[in-house]
């Protein structure tokens, strides 16, 4: 529970952010700093970094590590409303961004939180607990044909049919309010071979609902699509991802904003006079070292995906 917590590929990130030591960079998933602290030795007191969470406990404990910094300016707010952010504190564009997804290592390692398969907890998932739906709400609430939808297309579970109905039977006895109570739930609807191989039973279910209780796959949709207007030429963008649904989201919007014409193939001149945005810097998704992996366990399913601004 009070595990050291390891930024996943810091060495890689830094190198492909491109700190100069006057630039302007925005730490959009704060987490615990270890990056911050690497970005923030980069700009030697000269540059700013603006530190932004949702979750305001990374806010305290970044605080507390660093102290009250000249430039560093620390934001408990959605990476979503960057836009705002820079607009309140008078900022047009910016030298670079980190985005480093999921759920940081300290947020699943207390028990609290609720994000744990392996702790008996309220189930709670929220990122920002000033946000009012939590896992149970969504345990208890939602319909049979939502959870399924859920569980499968955010847990890729191919069982979630069948724990949806679980869930639903049970809760009709009482309420499910604690995480090992679903993990029960969880393993009674998998069959026993099936609980053989593929790890912990729960885990694609605990991923689902984590997601949607903080709606992860459609805020980095709308993040990205609205976060790169405020790059600089040249500045980059790094985001950090921890399984292939994010992945695939930043991908196809690195690809899509890289594109020139979008118009279909067949039209004989361009008409939609799109001009391509960004320089795709990571053609395949930067992955951890044998040596990182040795020393951190939690980087094996980290993708690393850069970016460059080019107008």
């Amino acid at each position: 529970m009070n595990k050291e917590h390891i930024p996943v590929l810091l060495e890689e990130t830094i190198e492909y952010l491109n700190c100069q030591k006057e630039g302007i960079y925005i730490d959009g998933t704060l987490g615990r700093g270890g990056h911050t602290g690497e970005i923030l030795k980069k700009l030697e007191g000269t540059g700013k970094l603006i530190g932004i969470d949702r979750d305001i406990e990374a806010i305290r404990k970044v605080e507390e590590r660093y102290g009250k910094l000249a430039n560093l300016d620390l934001i408990h707010d959605n990476y979503i409303n960057i836009p705002a952010i820079l607009d309140r504190i008078g900022i047009r564009e910016v030298d670079g961004m980190l985005f480093d997804l999921g759920v940081s290592s300290p947020q699943f390692d207390n028990p609290e939180r609720g994000f744990s398969y392996n702790y008996d907890a309220f189930l709670d998932m929220r990122m920002d607990q000033e946000q009012e739906l939590t896992a149970a709400e969504i345990v208890n609430t939602y319909s049979q044909e939502d959870l399924s939808r859920i569980i499968k297309d955010y847990g890729e579970e191919k069982w979630a049919s069948r724990i949806a109905d679980f869930i639903v039977k049970a809760r009709k006895r009482k309420p499910i309010e604690r995480t090992l109570e679903l993990v029960e739930i969880i393993k009674a609807a998998i069959p026993a071979a099936a609980r053989r191989s593929g790890g912990h039973p729960a885990r694609k279910t605990f991923q689902a609902l984590r997601i949607a209780t903080n709606n992860e796959l459609n805020q980095l949709e709308e993040m990205l699509g609205k976060v790169v207007a405020y790059l600089k030429p040249g500045g980059r963008i790094c985001v950090i991802t921890f399984h292939s649904l994010e992945d695939r989201i930043v991908k196809n919007k690195f690809r899509q904003l890289a594109q020139n014409c979008t118009c279909p193939p067949d039209f004989p001149v361009c008409v939609c006079d799109n001009k391509a945005e960004l320089k795709i810097l990571t053609r395949k998704p930067v992955t951890a070292s044998k040596e990182e992996l040795a020393n951190n366990s939690r980087a094996r399913s980290a993708k690393l995906r850069v970016a460059e601004k080019i107008q």
